[in-house]
């Protein structure tokens, strides 16, 4: 079955307003509420060559605003906090004020706050396999600040609103959105010429399909009388158990086998992030591939029953069909919301 699956459009004649709804995964989950029968509202900072689009009614307004989130959630009963600063810049600056705006706007409506998580907020003592009770001890600046947001969310819950988070692996997809695989995988703007390989050889690695993620949220949206005021899970997503499994589905894609692969210069990252702040930014990520990070998902799997899983050579297709790597092509199966039927709980020792 697609995303919008009959019988269960649960969020008909309900507001979302989604932040960040011009991105990656804000898109993605824009687009899926819109499917699933909900009003969705999208903030961005210039006008929609269309106003309304992909089923999303464009509002101009910034997320460091507070008057404009407050004016654009009016009578929204769900806020999807989805937005980041560009290209890791100013996170200290602008992503806690953002999220408090969001939490502002959310007490007044007594709204649901979905909030797409990562696994920034966790350090080494939590690895490799991170259930949602994992103490939290991030060894990054970013980690700290997930830390943060994940605290004021959770007090949030005690003042009127309420609250779901969704954590993922490294997220991929077919629409834009800066991602590890679409800018250190692969060169942007460029013809594939090679894969570049950001981890060693042996390392796992957690990927997570952007129309997957959307479809697991609606899948808990349409139960969400069952979730309770504060409700977290993880998503297990595409676990590349050795590393190479995401570098050969994207050779496999581009029908090239043979495309070389190059370990990832982690050295002249470190250079350039003296001058680049971008790249000092992704030199603190490094921790990520060096050893297995692994989300697990039980509780998930427990409420659900199962993970929306598109398989990874179609997911990968997909991918490089939006980014322009390949032609596109009919859509010839679904993709989120396709299960492996034996889709079980990752073994304790990762």
């Amino acid at each position: 079955m697609g995303v919008a699956m009959a019988g269960r459009a649960t969020g008909a004649g309900r507001a979302a307003l989604v932040l960040g709804a011009t991105g990656g995964v804000g898109g993605e989950l824009a687009r899926a509420l819109a499917a699933r029968g909900w009003t969705v509202r999208g903030l961005r900072r210039q006008p929609a060559e269309t106003p309304r689009s992909d089923g999303i009614d464009w509002i101009v307004g910034d997320a460091m605003n507070a008057a404009d989130v407050r004016m654009a959630a009016e009578g929204a009963a769900l806020i999807v906090h989805a937005v980041n600063p560009p290209g890791y810049r100013d996170w200290d600056r602008l992503v806690l004020p953002m999220l408090d705006n969001s939490i502002a706007a959310a007490r007044a409506n007594h709204a649901r706050i979905l909030l797409p998580g990562t696994v920034y907020n966790f350090g080494p003592d939590a690895f490799p396999l991170i259930p949602e009770t994992a103490a939290q001890n991030p060894t990054t600046r970013k980690g700290a600040i997930r830390v943060e947001m994940e605290r004021r969310l959770h007090r949030a819950v005690d003042q009127g609103a309420t609250l779901l988070i969704l954590r993922c692996g490294d997220f991929f997809g077919p629409r834009p959105g800066g991602s590890w695989f679409s800018q250190g995988l692969l060169t942007p703007g460029k013809p594939p010429t090679r894969i570049n390989q950001p981890g060693r050889a042996g390392v796992g690695h957690q990927w997570a399909y952007l129309p997957d993620v959307a479809e697991t949220a609606m899948r808990l949206l349409d139960r969400e009388a069952e979730l309770g005021e504060d409700a977290m899970f993880h998503m297990e997503g595409h676990w590349d158990a050795d590393g190479g499994g995401m570098v050969a589905a994207i050779a496999r894609a581009l029908g090239d086998p043979g495309l070389p692969v190059r370990r990832m210069p982690w050295w002249a990252v470190r250079l350039g992030g003296l001058a680049v702040p971008l790249l000092r930014e992704i030199g603190e990520m490094r921790y990520l591939w060096q050893r297995p990070v692994r989300l697990d998902n039980r509780r998930l799997l427990a409420f659900l029953g199962e993970e929306p899983h598109t398989p990874l050579d179609l997911a990968v297709r997909r991918t490089l069909e939006g980014l322009g790597y390949l032609p596109a092509q009919p859509a010839d199966m679904p993709e989120a919301g396709r299960c492996m039927p034996d889709r079980v709980a990752p073994s304790r020792q990762g």
